[in-house]
């Protein structure tokens, strides 16, 4: 796998804050039930990671370490779910929680896949400040669009609770590929900026193209959003480089 070029502009939805210290770098991959798993490697190597974020991983088959990366946590009860690895000579984890957010008829029917959000509280020793990091995975395009809204508002209420004023970066596929307007307003007023990258995050079939893979933030400033190369998922991961605030 081929590192990019110079990382194109995010393409953003809100007001970008300023004065920012060092920058993260920030996977967001779904794997695709798991079928992507043997990238993660080259991943963390090839792009300089220091936080990873996973969805559609089999978190009984998540080793603890990746390259330089360690496991903060990873959910429980669904079988494909969530996980994050972050960059332990520069943070210290504070602390994870998995949160249950409103299921989809599609999760009541197929699985009971409700632990939609992982959050890391990670303590950043360059800056001396803690972050918040969340892997995020909404509901299947068989829900509408209002529930992923719902679910996406829930979520950020629950890391407002784990870290009330907290920089905070939520990634991950939030299958939301029309109308972002009405998702974008609900960000704003919420004090959320939405940012996404200016390439599709999603081609499985040819004609089927998309952005699925946000970020969501909060005093935080998202410098880029880079789409990756396509592996074996139908996802294709985004390296976020974000800042934080001195």
């Amino acid at each position: 796998m081929a590192r990019l070029g110079p990382y194109p502009a995010a393409v953003t939805e809100g007001t970008v804050h300023t004065n920012m210290g060092r920058e993260l770098n920030i996977i967001s991959y779904n794997l695709r039930e798991h079928h992507a798993s043997g990238e993660l490697i080259d991943l963390a190597r090839i792009y300089d990671v220091d936080v990873m974020c996973l969805q559609e991983c089999d978190t009984s088959d998540m080793p603890d370490d990746i390259q330089h990366l360690t496991l903060a946590d990873s959910t429980k009860t669904n079988r494909l779910g969530l996980a994050i690895y972050y960059r332990a000579s520069r943070f210290e984890l504070r602390g994870t929680r998995v949160f249950a957010l409103r299921k989809s008829m599609h999760d009541r029917v197929m699985a009971p896949a409700h632990e939609r959000l992982l959050a890391a509280k990670l303590y950043d020793r360059e800056i001396e400040k803690e972050i918040l990091v969340g892997s995020f995975h909404a509901a299947p395009l068989t829900a509408t669009n209002s529930l992923r809204r719902k679910q996406i508002a829930a979520a950020h209420s629950a890391l407002r609770i784990m870290g009330p004023g907290l920089p905070t970066v939520m990634v991950g596929d939030y299958n939301y590929p029309w109308f972002r307007n009405s998702l974008n307003e609900r960000m704003v007023e919420s004090g959320y900026l939405l940012s996404f990258s200016d390439k599709p995050t999603y081609a499985r079939y040819k004609y089927f193209k998309g952005h699925f893979d946000f970020v969501t933030s909060a005093h935080t400033r998202i410098d880029s959003i880079d789409t990756l190369p396509q592996g074996e998922s139908d996802h294709l991961p985004i390296l976020v480089v974000a800042g934080v605030e001195d």
